[in-house]
């Protein structure tokens, strides 16, 4: 796999095309739990997730060529904006109507559905996070839009998983409160 990321960080578009059958299985488990707890009537499949990531994937080569932890964190933040433009999509076709909800993940293992999280809202806070604290908003999008537990999100992240652990718990509290109508 790292000769194919490392042909791919090249510009090499065959070595992203070779790579896929190889990391399909997992973006898909993993597209399976960014779609977690979307509401009724989401229509956005784990297949489409993973084939509108490879898709913009692709027009940016070499973006997580470093590494597999880097591939899947890269991943992750693409599934993030496709989850967004979908949002997006759905609310101008409702010319306004109720925003799209999902969840935010609780500190288990793996991120759990919280219900009432806005996909807009959390993009927005998301984005305020990185500008005060990009570490913390790379924990939430790996934990939250990748499902990576806390070992993954280490090792992605170059860290130790009591930093991670740390960084997971204030960056949840940080995003409730901003998300919490009235606070």
């Amino acid at each position: 796999m790292s000769a194919l990321l490392s042909a791919w960080a090249q510009g090499d578009r065959t070595a992203l095309d070779a790579l896929l059958p190889r990391v399909y299985e997992e973006l898909h488990a993993q597209a399976e739990r960014a779609l977690r707890g979307q509401p009724d009537g989401h229509t956005l499949q784990p297949t489409a997730l993973v084939h509108e990531a490879y898709v913009r994937l692709a027009h940016q080569p070499g973006a997580g060529g470093e590494s597999r932890d880097h591939f899947f964190s890269v991943a992750a933040l693409v599934m993030r904006s496709v989850l967004v433009d979908y949002a997006r999509a759905r609310q101008r076709a409702k010319r306004g109507g109720e925003r799209e909800r999902v969840t935010l993940g609780g500190a288990n293992d793996v991120a759990t559905p919280e219900p009432g999280v806005d996909t807009l809202d959390l993009d927005e806070a998301l984005t305020r996070l990185a500008e005060r604290d990009p570490i913390k908003s790379r924990v939430v999008e790996l934990r939250y839009f990748v499902g990576l537990n806390i070992e993954e999100t280490a090792r992605a992240l170059d860290l130790s998983e009591a930093t991670v652990k740390r960084h997971w718990t204030a960056a949840r509290l940080w995003l409730r409160r901003e998300l919490t109508p009235g606070s």
